[in-house]
């Protein structure tokens, strides 16, 4: 089958296709049919030349931020310049744990189109608004981590919205929305066994401890450690003199609510990375002992295998 050509003045019939799958979970059937893609240089690519032609392969079930997106198979190289699976497996799931904190609907389109594009006969960019949007409602969370908007993703890299480019998805006239948990991000955090060792491996430390207070500055919610000893599960950055006057932050948590500290008594699993000189906050329990998934956790903590890379977000 012959792929698609661009047509101009309507909507391309690749790109066409592609909102559909997009939007109705349909897999593409044409891009199956045919392996290889020319290359098109275009002004958002960068002319880096790669060893192998573009080609078509299936979007393993191991890359969990694309997988089940809508489409079966993706291209590569992808759209940022990553050129085998395993180092898009390594990137994107970074990323995995900004999906669960719905900060916009359209964030794994977004990112999907650039992780995973799908094979069509050309390079499909995310539209410039839709990088916009995906940005203003999910960089005010990746703050809360200390973790800025990366420059690879920057918006004003992508095209001003056309008939080529993925925007957003539109009901009634207005960009779809998924609700949008208003408790503080790292309060917002399942008590279960598989998200503690996740968070265990992408946390810079790791404590059971007691708060002595709770104060808000500056549009931060400041907790300071009760002077009683602390259990350490993973030491990391952490220096021996910070355990003793030990003052952690919710970044931007001053007035979000975290039910978790309504009330103080009892220990806390806390865990956290440095931003600048600033320890923060990035996930925190109850220390329920009657919890199987914390038992269970806590069982494997020490012999848990860790992936190789730092997550972008968690």
């Amino acid at each position: 089958m012959v792929p698609p050509r661009r047509q101009s003045g309507v909507c391309v019939r690749s790109v066409c296709a592609l909102l559909t799958l997009l939007l109705s979970g349909v897999s593409v059937a044409t891009a199956e049919e045919y392996d290889y893609y020319s290359w098109q240089s275009d002004n958002f690519h960068t002319g880096r030349s790669y060893a192998k032609q573009p080609q078509c392969v299936d979007i393993p079930a191991d890359l969990r931020l694309c997988y089940g997106v809508g489409y079966k198979r993706m291209r590569l190289p992808n759209l940022l310049e990553h050129e085998a699976l395993a180092e898009v497996r390594q990137q994107a799931g970074s990323w995995v744990p900004l999906l669960a904190k719905r900060c916009h609907a359209d964030t794994q389109v977004f990112l999907c189109s650039l992780f995973a594009p799908v094979c069509l006969d050309r390079p499909i960019y995310p539209c410039r608004s839709l990088c916009e949007a995906v940005r203003d409602g999910c960089a005010p969370v990746m703050e809360t981590y200390g973790f800025p908007w990366p420059s690879m993703l920057q918006c004003s890299k992508f095209p001003i919205d056309n008939d080529l480019c993925i925007p957003m998805q539109f009901s009634g006239g207005h960009a779809t929305q998924m609700p949008v948990s208003k408790v503080c991000p790292p309060c917002d955090n399942e008590l279960k066994a598989d998200t503690i060792l996740e968070h265990f491996c992408a946390s810079d430390f790791v404590l059971k401890m007691k708060f002595k207070e709770v104060k808000k500055e500056k549009g931060d919610r400041k907790l300071i450690a009760a002077q009683k000893k602390k259990k350490v599960l993973k030491m990391g950055v952490l220096r021996k003199k910070e355990l003793k006057k030990l003052v952690l932050l919710i970044k931007n948590g001053a007035n979000c609510p975290c039910p978790q500290l309504d009330a103080l008594s009892g220990a806390f699993l806390v865990m956290g990375r440095r931003s600048d000189q600033q320890l923060l906050i990035t996930a925190v329990h109850k220390w329920d002992k009657s919890s199987k998934e914390l038992k269970f956790a806590l069982k494997y903590i020490k012999s848990h295998q860790c992936p190789s890379y730092h997550t972008v977000f968690q």
